[in-house]
């Protein structure tokens, strides 16, 4: 004891404040840590799980298979030719609904891709179809694809093609209409079908022959430099965008198309921020499915919102979703709109968190609390309370104002469960009245009753 008192200690603090304040104001150096007890009805499943003697091995190889994989660009094509979706098929975001339980936002979407397709005239002819399930209803996630918000996919709909070049693994997400009344946000008037006819009749075309031409694009690699330059790939991704154009615009220039329509493309994908969003997550997507069902492993491989549940998906538990309410976000809000014209959480968006980038990446990207509300120092401490629930920490996205500490990596249920802390996510906020489209940005986590029935589901595993 005469010895450790002689050493420069330094204290850990849980719980109650006042034993950290009164050492912080002796000038002893003092760490905080955000801990509660664990959730109440989980002990029994926390110590079978804990257990568990294949848990250590399978997280670490879970986090090898994520971190091992590089994703790339490799084409643009139609949804139905790589989706193999029929005409009557559309994809959505977040786990299994159907038309008598889809949000306001997801209804507005699906009826306007119904028009899109020209399978009604008029958006509102699309809700007799629906009801009556002549119009198939699938999950994105299932197709290995994601989906921004409403996440509505269709046949004639192009989609970025991501592959990992040891592996061979596609993943796939739709084209990004921007901001504002676009289909994503539940909005379906005449400018929003007719932006999807031009995206799907000029902008994939433009986008086909550029990556054909030009080679692979190393999407990886993009988002390893978007977080060193204040982008967190969730709700910033201006970096990336111009990365992406900078990369691919000499050849859709020397692609062939007429110079006007080449013009076009460029503008519209430099004029809008959040284009890269679209190759962000389908990247994300590719590197967590490998590591999908691993016996044993605890962490999220997916994170996911339809507009009325959230679900997660765990690499130990299969294909199985465990969900609850989504909630609304708390944030900042466009023109006259209030959190009572916001529909709770939707979208795939999320799955940039479940690998450690969007919310758990704020530290890196300051200047999106400008966007989704607080101040800097919300941003760097969201992300250094995430490392608190996660298993490790990511090789190839650095944050430079953490001295380059890899970005969180790994949400682990049993951590989650131990600490009380749920994932911080940033996301848009979708007006709830189909039609109406984006009413604002903002903060929300998931519902904590989702975590202890994943952990239920683990336990049995381990108990088998």
């Amino acid at each position: 004891m005469t010895d450790l008192l002689k050493r420069d200690l330094q204290l850990i603090a849980a719980g109650v404040d006042l034993f950290a304040e009164a050492a912080a104001g002796q000038a002893a150096r003092v760490t905080r840590i955000d801990w509660s007890p664990p959730l109440a009805g989980t002990e029994a499943d926390l110590a079978t799980v804990l257990a568990d003697p294949r848990r250590a091995d399978a997280n670490a190889e879970a986090v090898r298979r994520v971190q091992a994989v590089r994703a790339l660009l490799v084409d643009v094509l139609p949804a139905g030719e790589v989706l193999g979706l029929g005409p009557r098929t559309m994809l959505h975001a977040g786990p299994p609904i159907d038309w008598v339980r889809a949000s306001g936002p997801l209804r507005g979407a699906l009826m306007g891709a119904a028009a899109f397709e020209g399978l009604v005239a008029d958006p509102q002819d699309a809700v007799g179809p629906l009801e009556r399930g002549e119009i198939t209803l699938d999950p994105c996630h299932h197709h290995s694809a994601v989906g921004p918000m409403a996440g509505v996919i269709t046949r004639s709909m192009w989609v970025f093609v991501l592959e990992d070049p040891a592996t061979g693994r596609r993943a796939y997400c739709s084209l990004n209409e921007g901001l504002g009344k676009v289909l994503r946000y539940g909005a379906y008037s005449d400018d929003v079908i007719e932006r999807l006819r031009w995206m799907s009749s000029v902008l994939g075309p433009i986008l086909q022959a550029g990556v054909r031409r030009n080679g692979p694009v190393d999407v990886t690699a993009i988002l390893a430099q978007m977080v060193q330059m204040g982008d967190e790939a969730h709700n910033r991704n201006r970096a990336g965008t111009l990365m992406l154009l900078r990369e691919l615009l000499p050849a859709m220039i020397e692609s062939g198309f007429p110079a006007s329509d080449v013009a076009e493309a460029a503008r519209f994908v430099g004029g809008n921020d959040h284009f890269f969003l679209n190759l962000a997550m389908p990247a994300c997507k590719l590197a967590l499915d490998a590591a999908r069902d691993i016996p044993g492993s605890t962490m999220v491989v997916a994170m996911a919102r339809n507009g009325t549940d959230f679900g997660i998906q765990v690499s130990g538990t299969g294909d199985a979703w465990f969900t609850g309410a989504a909630q609304v976000p708390d944030g900042l809000y466009l023109g006259d709109f209030g959190p009572d014209d916001a529909n709770p959480d939707i979208g795939d968006s999320a799955i940039t968190e479940t690998i450690g980038l969007g919310g758990f990446a704020m530290a890196a990207a300051p200047a999106i609390v400008r966007f989704v509300g607080g101040t800097v120092a919300d941003a760097l401490a969201n992300t250094r309370r995430m490392y608190e629930i996660t298993l490790a920490e990511h090789a190839t996205f650095a944050v430079p104002v953490l001295d380059f500490r890899g970005t969180p990596l790994g949400i682990d249920v049993t951590k989650v469960l131990r600490t009380g802390i749920l994932p911080q996510i940033n996301t848009g906020m979708a007006g709830k009245v189909a039609g109406t489209g984006q009413v604002g940005a903002g903060l929300v986590t998931p519902p904590l009753d989702i975590f202890p029935k994943a952990l239920r589901a683990l336990a049995a595993a381990a108990a088998a």
